[in-house]
């Protein structure tokens, strides 16, 4: 992502949100206002779109996000709903909370947009023109604060100019957003757990509830990769063990490589795939997590992962190699 591209700037109007919506479905970055705070959006059934979204943040770390959808409907073609998921998402959608729950099978949203996991975070937005741009897209649309890593969450477009501009497509100035803190997050995966509070009172989910939402298991630490934004929990490792930095490969193991010059002995290996033969980290992120765990599926004593540079979007993939290699515990 270089910093030289033209960032447009648009009120809402019928041709503004079908031009977002041709940007959405070309791979390019935008950002929308919602009732939280703007969103940074992209696609989030394409991994290179939110590969991209990744880089355009600054200092990338592969969390998971937020699939934005037009209604329950739409988000139970992504998820699976239990009892207390449904009651939550009929009293609080469209508005500021998101659920994560189990993917439902064949979702299409990225394995990068859910860092790997068998879960997706979903939200329903209540906004008019958040509600009109995911309407003239038709897919899931991936929106973290749009602002880079570490700044404060943007809640005009102003702010998202200052932080953004140059690294994305448009911004669609909708005014200031009127809850101005990001929306709370409740996990349905068992019990339901807090996992940040945000636009939606703890009070008023535990009162459609009937009962208190349970908190994230203690000892947490925030080093760990997270279930969701706001939480932070085991990401998603290979059950067959790694080696890292290879430059060959022994016979039975599975060759994860990078770039065009192949690892000495890769003929041997079980299985190869490449995160992405001409050198392109944006498409090694987005192979990343698939690829993974189709060589996890392929018997092999070992997965060994050539090495890849440490700048950019390869910070964050040598990050989540890391972890992935680290002994179990």
């Amino acid at each position: 992502m270089t910093a030289s591209m033209v960032t447009r700037l648009v009120k809402p109007s019928t041709a503004a949100i079908a031009d977002a919506a041709r940007i959405l479905a070309t791979g390019g970055l935008l950002a929308f206002p919602t009732e939280t705070v703007y969103g940074l959006g992209a696609d989030a059934t394409n991994g290179a779109a939110v590969a991209r979204l990744y880089e355009a943040k600054g200092r990338p770390a592969f969390n998971p996000l937020i699939a934005h959808v037009t209604d329950a409907a739409a988000a139970r073609v992504l998820a699976r709903f239990d009892a207390d998921a449904a009651q939550l998402a009929q009293a609080f959608w469209p508005g500021p909370l998101t659920l994560v729950l189990p993917k439902a099978a064949g979702c299409a949203v990225s394995d990068l947009a859910t860092a790997g996991l068998d879960n997706v975070a979903v939200r329903v937005p209540h906004h008019a023109t958040a509600q009109a741009l995911l309407a003239a897209f038709g897919r899931p649309v991936v929106a973290p604060s749009a602002n880079r890593s570490g700044h404060v969450s943007p809640t005009t477009a102003a702010h998202v100019l200052a932080d953004l501009g140059g690294r994305i497509d448009l911004i669609v100035d909708g005014g200031a957003t009127p809850v101005g803190v990001e929306s709370t997050i409740v996990a349905c995966l068992g019990e339901p757990v807090l996992l940040r509070p945000g636009g939606t009172s703890r009070e008023g989910i535990e009162r459609v509830l009937g009962r208190p939402l349970a908190e994230p298991p203690a000892g947490m630490a925030v080093e760990d990769s997270p279930l969701a934004p706001g939480m932070l929990a085991s990401h998603y490792a290979p059950r067959t063990a790694m080696r890292l930095n290879a430059d060959h490969v022994e016979p039975g193991e599975a060759l994860l490589a990078f770039g065009a010059s192949p690892a000495k002995g890769a003929e041997k290996a079980a299985k190869a795939l490449n995160l992405s033969a001409g050198g392109d980290l944006i498409e090694a992120a987005a192979n990343l997590f698939s690829h993974l765990r189709a060589l996890d599926a392929a018997g092999a004593t070992r997965i060994v992962v050539m090495p890849l540079p440490h700048k950019g979007l390869g910070e964050a993939i040598n990050d989540r190699l890391q972890r992935a290699a680290a002994p179990r515990v």
